[in-house]
């Protein structure tokens, strides 16, 4: 595997720390639903993502989940280390959406290359700088975007990820998505289904206007 795609400071690092790099990485391989990473206290590394898709969001002390972004192919888990970071903890738990294979870089090991390069300490501050960015507009949806707009740009958002118009998705699962109670999606989706965007069946979503679902989520697409 040539590692060196996935990382954008490679061409500035020393034959050193390059055969660190490549020494320390190992390959894993999750099943759909499988936890990567759970939260503050679990410092695993970082994940470089080859093929799948990972999820990841936050968890209050009533159990409702609430996702943060997802993780597509080649794209880097940073807070999955966020140990390296000085005065940073975050309760994200990091899962698996679908069969997944990642590359992992152990924590201490990023960590040095990270104090010896600048360009890697640079290219990490602008992940980590990015992944604030996705949190912040995610808390002004919340606070200030209605949920019809939002429950569209969710549904459009898994229509692009499967590439069909029947989404295997749960009235639970899509609440858990937009960080709202069960009950309050399942009343939006009929609400849907009753102006013809969708149809609504046992654990799917079928999206029957995706025109009219792209007018109401307009505010609410990123």
């Amino acid at each position: 595997m040539n590692i060196e795609t996935y990382f954008p400071f490679w061409s500035k690092l020393d034959d050193a720390q390059r055969r660190k790099l490549e020494s320390a990485a190992s390959l894993s391989r999750f099943e759909r639903g499988a936890v990567l990473h759970a939260g503050s206290n679990d410092c695993t590394g970082l994940f470089v993502v080859l093929n799948g898709r990972l999820r990841a969001y936050t968890l209050s002390d009533e159990g409702k989940e609430l996702t943060l972004y997802r993780l597509l192919d080649r794209d880097i888990c940073l807070f999955s280390a966020s140990c390296i970071m000085r005065s940073i903890e975050f309760d994200i738990i990091i899962a698996a959406e679908e069969d997944t294979e990642v590359l992992l870089i152990p924590s201490d090991v990023y960590k040095e290359l990270m104090e010896q390069s600048a360009a890697v300490a640079n290219y990490t501050s602008e992940l980590m700088g990015a992944r604030f960015s996705d949190v912040m507009w995610l808390m002004d949806q919340l606070l200030n975007h209605k949920l019809d707009s939002r429950l569209a740009a969710l549904l459009l958002e898994e229509h692009t990820l499967d590439g069909g118009e029947t989404l295997p998705i749960t009235h639970e699962r899509i609440a858990a998505h937009l960080g709202s109670a069960r009950e309050v999606v399942t009343r939006m989706l009929k609400y849907f289904q009753t102006e013809g965007l969708v149809r609504l069946e046992r654990g799917s979503v079928t999206l029957l206007d995706i025109d009219r679902l792209r007018e109401l989520a307009a505010d609410s697409i990123r």
